[in-house]
């Protein structure tokens, strides 16, 4: 394969040679998987996955609810909640320059979208993490949102699919970052009395504190492929346990070889996978 340069003519108008056109920036993206270069627009049209070697980037909660969601379907709930500073934290900039940039960046007002919608024609309740809003970090608006849509799923009778992409538990928030996954967990155990129907789906990464609470409390877990899935780090595990690890070892298909998922489902299968489930399930 020829090898293209990461910084050609096309990178700005006043590169582009005598009687060229400049490309415009953004056009071509590098897989991360297989070094491909990807034309941008079929890229997006194939759900965000490399058409070369079907890896899977990382798409914002907004783009994970139109991949999911029936078109038009989504009604967001709680969508003018924003996290506070409750602990005036300041580590190397305050946290809330911290919140208001990622708000600029994202255009959302924290980590996760949460409504109703319908999957394949079925009514669901919808929560869609984003790593691009502080790593998809848990602090109490993310924690608060869950717990209200899974009570909605249990008043509504209805399905409930979270989309988990996080790196843990919000530090900036300390202890009130802690408390949601208590909060989460009891959540889902009124739910599960209720006789409610959870579909957790992780993608890349889902790790910390969601991993160690509702994530994998799903009564189905599904996972995209090759998604990092674990709590801890692989260097902290190993000096913990001073063993080597297997290769792949918080990988997707490594928890399903083990049992702790139910399967590794494809982006593309995975609104059919869902809509099966909740079928069969008499949802």
């Amino acid at each position: 394969m020829t090898q293209v340069s990461t910084r050609s003519w096309g990178d700005s108008p006043e590169d582009a040679p005598p009687g060229k056109k400049a490309v415009p920036e953004g056009l071509w993206i590098r897989c991360p998987a297989c070094s491909g270069i990807l034309f941008r627009r079929s890229v997006e049209n194939n759900l965000w996955v490399c058409p070369e070697c079907q890896h899977h980037f990382r798409v914002s909660g907004e783009q994970r609810v139109k991949q999911l969601a029936d078109p038009g379907s989504f009604e967001p709930m709680n969508a003018d909640m924003a996290p506070m500073d409750p602990l005036n934290f300041i580590d190397l900039q305050p946290y809330k320059e911290r919140i208001a940039a990622a708000q600029k960046k994202t255009g959302q007002n924290d980590g996760v979208q949460t409504g109703r919608a319908f999957i394949k024609g079925r009514r669901v309740i919808l929560a869609c993490m984003d790593f691009t809003f502080l790593g998809g970090s848990m602090g109490s608006v993310i924690g608060e949102k869950i717990t209200l849509a899974i009570e909605a799923a249990g008043e509504n009778n209805l399905p409930l699919v979270i989309v988990s992409a996080s790196g843990g538990a919000r530090m900036m928030e300390s202890g009130f970052s802690l408390m949601q996954m208590a909060k989460t967990t009891a959540a889902l155990a009124r739910f599960d009395d209720q006789g409610g129907l959870f579909i957790s789906v992780l993608t890349d990464p889902t790790t910390g504190g969601v991993t160690a609470s509702f994530a994998m409390l799903g009564d189905v877990i599904l996972a995209e492929p090759k998604a990092l899935i674990g709590f801890a780090g692989p260097r902290v595990i190993q000096q913990t346990i001073r063993q080597e690890l297997p290769e792949g070892f918080q990988r997707a298909e490594f928890l399903q070889d083990c049992g702790f998922i139910d399967r590794v489902i494809a982006r593309s299968e995975l609104r059919s996978e869902i809509s099966s489930i909740i079928d069969y399930a008499g949802k």
